[in-house]
């Protein structure tokens, strides 16, 4: 009897631990990052995982996420992070900063970037990878873009790799680039001899390649291998590999190039991931390899409004070249692994479908931006809200408006806010934008008209400084909220006076207008908080209890 009873304890335990084990399995749900989080660069330091992503005219700049199992993501910091490190004043919101690359050696974490109109290529350090991070160093001699930097363990030596012009600066087709090297003084942050041409237009010339970019290095055995996005960020992007057994090269292309591609999908495929490329290479924490890189979620042909995400892939080395999983077939939507789960505290949700409240009490969230360099005078946060002052500045310039924004991270996705805005004169007007740039934006504004008060609901005219009116409708002078509701192309907006009866301005308006194919450029769309006085100064306020977000996108259920 005691021996049956034993038996059965230890089935039990063992059932247990399976079941304990079971669940501690990841599965990576695509994308990892869903929303803008372009140009993903990743490195590893012991179990911890860092990831760094472009962010164009945004303050604060190059958000850096943390991860031990490549599901669970947190924001703990941005590498941009004070007015004096950058001046994106007077730039368009797709241009800024590009690419950025994160690497770490001897204790110091390195981000390289490009400042596309401004500083051109520099370097920024720290010794946690929150921050803060250094004043920039310029790389004057690094003239082009994506420039990375590996670290040689072996030699203690480090070299920097980037886009560049094409030979004499004579390119022999529209696109034509190279990647070249430098050898990189890492203690004194800056180039050491003569760069070196490592590829010519990109894996075969022959065929004009366009827009080599994005390069990386790493060692494997006893191979250099440089790996590049090819075909420009859009539908025709894709990842190549070349290796060597000298840094310098030559560099041998791989014959199964491109390690990773979706451009000969059929276009009318199910929830279709396109745009794949952009990659960076990266050990599990099960010993597996993975590739993360960008691609995007059209609604239709090559419509997105929600930017490049950062999605996920094995990855596994067969001959010492790498081979992704699903290359040149439909990226997956999920992939079961061995990880072992490990959850942050405090950390929003990143993937899959999820709903949040921001609250302002403790001040903004690291993941709340600014249109260019951030004016702390403008705003307040307490248990009241976030507390707006009316600027002269508007969403249509290239100025520092009032505007505090979050991304849009799904497809089908609802922002809300409580607002407590009594508007003084016909120019002043505060409420809740869907904006992807200065010139392709809905605002759902309140205002007064005659002096009685009103919601009105605005329209940005394409590539223009100029707004429609699109509807109004009287509201008291009471709080207000307010709620705008994505679903793909098509963007409805309502009201509530109470909180739980909403009124809707409009519906189905065009989401087209708001997607990176029409506007032009590279970024995704952000839900904001927004007050002005349309060119006039004001000492008026407005302030915004909360921010909710919500979003379900059927694909990712």
């Amino acid at each position: 009897m005691l021996k049956t009873a034993f038996t059965t304890f230890c089935l039990a335990c063992l059932l247990a631990l399976s079941s304990v084990a079971q669940a501690q399995k990841v599965t990576l749900n695509n994308p990892i990052l869903t929303g803008f989080y372009p140009d993903p660069s990743i490195v590893k330091v012991g179990p911890d995982y860092y990831s760094v992503h472009s962010t164009f005219s945004y303050f604060p700049g190059l958000p850096i996420m943390h991860s031990r199992d490549l599901k669970n993501w947190k924001q703990i910091g941005n590498v941009i992070s004070r007015p004096s490190q950058m001046d994106f004043m007077g730039e368009r919101m797709s241009r800024g900063l590009f690419a950025p690359a994160i690497t770490y050696y001897k204790g110091i974490y390195y981000v390289t970037c490009t400042d596309i109109d401004h500083d051109g290529n520099f370097v920024v350090t720290a010794t946690n990878p929150a921050g803060p991070y250094s004043n920039s160093v310029k790389l004057p001699q690094v003239r082009g873009i994506d420039p990375s930097i590996y670290f040689d363990e072996a030699t203690d030596k480090a070299y920097i790799v980037y886009n560049s012009d094409a030979p004499d600066n004579k390119p022999l087709y529209p696109g034509h680039r190279t990647v070249q090297m430098y050898e990189f003084d890492y203690k004194n942050l800056k180039t050491i001899g003569e760069k070196k041409q490592l590829i010519n237009g990109g894996v075969d010339i022959t065929k004009k390649p366009v827009w080599i970019e994005g390069p990386h290095i790493l060692k494997r055995n006893d191979w250099y291998i440089l790996y590049c996005a090819e075909g420009g960020t859009s539908v025709n992007h894709s990842q190549v590999a070349l290796r060597s057994k000298d840094i310098w090269g030559p560099y041998v292309p791989f014959e199964g190039n491109p390690v990773l591609t979706q451009r000969g999908l059929p276009a009318d495929r199910p929830n279709p991931i396109t745009s794949a490329g952009h990659a960076q290479f990266i050990e599990g924490p099960d010993g597996n390899w993975y590739s993360i890189f960008l691609a995007v979620r059209p609604y239709e042909g090559d419509y997105y409004n929600t930017g490049r995400e950062m999605f996920i892939a094995p990855l596994t080395w067969v001959n010492d070249w790498p081979i992704i999983e699903h290359g040149e077939k439909a990226i997956e939507y999920k992939y079961p692994t061995n990880i072992k789960e490990v959850k942050q505290k405090g950390a929003l949700p990143q993937n899959g479908n999820f709903a949040y409240t921001m609250t302002f009490d403790k001040g903004l969230d690291l993941s709340l931006m600014h249109l260019r360099t951030v004016d702390s005078s403008s705003f307040k946060t307490s248990k009241n809200g976030l507390t707006l002052t009316l600027k002269p500045e508007t969403i249509s310039e290239l100025g520092n408006p009032s505007f505090v924004a979050k991304r849009q991270q799904h497809m089908y996705s609802v922002a809300e806010t409580e607002l407590n805005f009594t508007p003084k004169t016909e120019k002043e007007k505060a409420g809740l934008v869907i904006y992807q740039d200065e010139s392709h934006f809905y605002f759902l504004a309140k205002s007064i008209k005659e002096g009685k008060t009103q919601v009105e609901l605005y329209k940005s005219v394409h590539r223009k400084k100029d707004v429609e009116l699109i509807n109004t409708l009287p509201v008291g002078n009471g709080k207000l909220n307010l709620k705008i509701t994505s679903k793909a192309d098509k963007v409805d907006f309502e009201i509530s006076e109470n909180g739980k009866t909403y009124k809707i301005i409009a519906e189905n308006l065009d989401g087209k207008h708001l997607s990176t194919k029409v506007s032009g450029g590279f970024i995704g769309n952000v839900y904001a908080m927004y007050a002005t006085a349309n060119g006039e100064k004001s000492d008026n306020t407005a302030t915004f209890k909360y921010l909710k977000y919500s979003g379900n996108d059927p694909v990712l259920k």
